[in-house]
C-alpha cells in the first residue's frame, strides 16, 4: 500500500517527492512494487535503498544477514599458497563470550604454523558452526557471532537457570541402620585386602595407556624427516672446533655491542658468518639436486631450527651474505620470539638453502642431524665443554665443541664436505679471517 501510494504521488507531484526522496537517507521496502525504473523482483524481498542527491533514481542495496541484521559469521583466513587445508586445533572462546573485533576466536593448525580465526566485528559468540578436530579450508564458517546480544555471565540456558532456581534441594537422605550389620562388614575386609594384592601382570594394563591424535605439525614434521631418509644419501663429518678466541671476543666487546646495536652479540651469528663463508668457498654446498639436473642458488638464507612447545619449526635469515652480526643477531632474535609465541607466517619458513640446527642449548654432546628437504646439507651445533687439548706441545684445558655436518653424498663428495667443515672451523677458531677474507 505504501508502495502504490509512492507510485502515485511520483506521477502527480514528482518535484514534490523528489525532494522529500533526497532529503530522505534511505528507505526499507517490503513489497514487489517498487519505484518507476526500478528492476521488479520475483518474490517479497527485504532490502535497503540508498538514494545520492546526485540521482534519486538510482538504488543500492544491501542484504541483511539476518532477520533483524546483526549477526555476523567468522570464517577461516587465508592461509598460503602452498596451505589447502587445516585442522581446527581449538577454540579460544565460549558461547555467550564477549569479543572484539580482530580478535582470536580459535586456532587453525597447519602443517607448517598455527593461524589465528578472528571475529569480523564485535559482538557475542552465539554459537560455533564447526568442531574441533574438523578439517577446514579457507572460508569455511567457524562462528556465528551477533553484534547486538549481551554477553551472558554463565553459559546455561535461561530454561535451566529458572528450572534450577525454582527446583528445591532434594532432602538429605536418611542415613540407613547398620549398627546391627557391622559383624558382616567386618567380615568383607579380609576379601578386600586378599583382592589388592593381586600378581602384577607382565604387561600394563590397556587403562594406563592414552592414546590421542597426532597433530598435523608433528604428521608434517614426521613425513619430511622420512622423506629426507628415503631421499637423500646421508652422510655425516665430524670436527671439533676451540671457542676459546670466539668467547673472548664476545667476552671483551659485547657491552659496547649492546650500546651500540641495542642487541647481545651471541655464538649463532659467528656460526651463521661462517657458514656464509664456507657456502661461498664451496658453492655445491648451497646447490640442490631438481630432477636431472643441479641448481645453484647465488643467494645464501640460512634456516636457523628452533625447537618449540608444539614441534621444530624452522624459520629463514634472507640474503645472509649482506648482513653483519649485528642484523643477523637481530633477525634470530626476532625469529625465535615470534617461533615461541607461535606467531610465525608461512613466508617467514619457506625456502633456506642451509639449516643450522644447536642442539647444545640441550646440553648434546654430539649427533647427526637430519638435512631439511629441499636443501643439501646442513650444519649441527652441540655443547660448549672443558677438555684438555694440546696446544704449542702442552696440554691445556679448553672449551671444545663437536660440529657435525650432514650432507647429500648424491651432490656432495667428502672433499667438498670436509673442506666446508674445516672452513667453519678455522673461522670460529680465529673470526680475524673474516675481515682479512683468508
Amino acid at each position: 500500500m505504501a508502495s502504490r501510494l509512492a507510485s502515485r504521488l511520483l506521477l502527480r507531484r514528482p518535484a514534490a517527492v523528489l525532494s522529500l526522496l533526497q532529503s530522505s537517507r534511505h528507505a526499507r521496502h517490503f513489497s514487489t512494487q517498487l519505484l518507476e525504473g526500478a528492476p521488479r523482483l520475483p518474490k517479497p524481498t527485504c532490502e535497503r535503498y540508498f538514494l545520492r542527491n546526485a540521482s534519486p533514481y538510482q538504488i543500492w542495496s544491501r542484504s541483511f544477514a539476518s532477520e533483524n541484521g546483526d549477526l555476523v559469521e567468522a570464517v577461516v583466513p587465508f592461509m598460503g599458497e602452498s596451505v589447502t587445508d587445516g585442522t581446527l586445533a581449538n577454540f579460544l572462546k565460549k558461547p555467550g563470550d564477549r569479543v572484539e573485533a580482530d580478535e582470536a576466536i580459535a586456532q587453525i593448525e597447519t602443517d607448517k604454523v598455527t593461524i589465528d580465526v578472528s571475529s569480523p566485528e564485535a559482538g557475542v559468540i552465539e554459537k560455533f558452526i564447526a568442531s574441533e578436530g574438523d578439517t577446514v579450508t579457507p572460508g569455511t564458517k567457524i562462528a556465528v557471532i551477533s553484534k547486538s546480544a549481551a554477553p551472558s555471565e554463565a553459559h546455561v540456558a535461561p530454561s535451566e537457570e529458572t528450572s534450577q532456581k525454582e527446583t528445591p534441594p532434594p532432602p538429605p537422605p536418611e542415613k540407613p541402620k547398620v549398627e546391627a550389620k557391622s559383624p558382616k562388614v567386618e567380615s568383607v575386609k579380609p576379601q578386600a585386602s586378599k583382592l589388592a594384592s593381586p600378581s602384577e601382570p607382565q604387561l600394563p594394563p590397556k587403562e594406563r595407556e592414552r592414546r590421542v591424535s597426532m597433530p598435523r605439525l608433528r604428521k608434517r614434521i614426521a613425513n619430511r624427516l622420512k622423506d629426507s631418509q628415503n631421499t637423500f644419501a646421508l652422510l655425516t663429518t665430524f670436527n671439533e672446533v676451540d671457542m676459546t678466541n670466539l668467547m673472548k671476543l664476545r667476552t671483551d666487546y659485547k657491552d659496547e655491542f649492546v650500546k651500540k646495536h641495542g642487541v647481545k652479540l651471541g655464538l649463532m651469528s659467528c656460526f651463521v658468518k661462517a657458514a656464509v663463508s664456507a657456502l661461498q668457498n664451496q658453492p655445491i654446498v648451497n646447490a640442490v639436486i631438481d630432477g636431472d639436473d643441479i641448481i645453484y642458488r647465488d643467494y645464501i638464507d640460512v634456516s636457523v631450527a628452533v625447537g618449540t612447545s608444539k614441534g621444530l619449526v624452522v624459520p629463514v635469515i634472507r640474503d645472509t651474505e649482506g648482513m653483519n652480526f649485528a642484523d643477523i643477531e637481530k633477525g634470530i632474535n626476532s625469529l625465535a620470539k615470534k617461533a615461541t609465541e607461535g606467531a610465525l607466517s608461512i613466508d617467514e619458513m619457506a625456502g633456506g638453502t642451509f639449516t643450522i640446527s644447536n642442539g647444545g642449548v640441550y646440553g648434546s654432546l654430539i649427533s647427526t642431524p637430519i638435512i631439511n628437504p629441499p636443501q643439501s646439507a646442513i650444519l649441527g651445533m652441540h655443547s660448549i665443554v672443558q677438555r684438555p687439548v694440546v696446544v704449542d706441545g702442552s696440554i691445556l684445558a679448553r672449551p671444545m665443541m663437536y660440529l657435525a655436518l650432514t650432507y647429500d653424498h648424491r651432490l656432495i663428495d667428502g672433499r667438498e664436505a670436509v673442506l666446508f667443515l674445516r672452513r667453519i672451523k678455522d673461522v670460529v677458531e680465529d673470526p680475524r679471517r673474516l675481515l682479512l677474507d683468508i
